[in-house]
């Protein structure tokens, strides 16, 4: 088990869960700080494709009404 997840499962254990139940609920809360991982990688980059697309866009309008 990872460091978090040991700590979560400890935790668990301490408030008289069993066992089977404390090692899913940590396994679950482990998977799920994983995907909150992948959604955050996955928000920068459309912040970075947004910031493109609006850096183009204002781009074409000077060049439109500048030239």
């Amino acid at each position: 088990m990872t460091t978090m997840q040991s700590e979560v499962y400890e935790a668990f254990r301490s408030i008289d869960v069993p066992e089977d139940k404390a090692v899913k609920a940590a396994a679950a809360l482990s998977k799920r700080d994983d995907d909150v991982g992948t959604l955050k990688s996955d928000m920068n980059l459309m912040k970075w494709m947004l910031g493109f697309v609006l850096a183009f866009q204002i781009g074409i309008f000077v060049k439109l009404f500048i030239h």
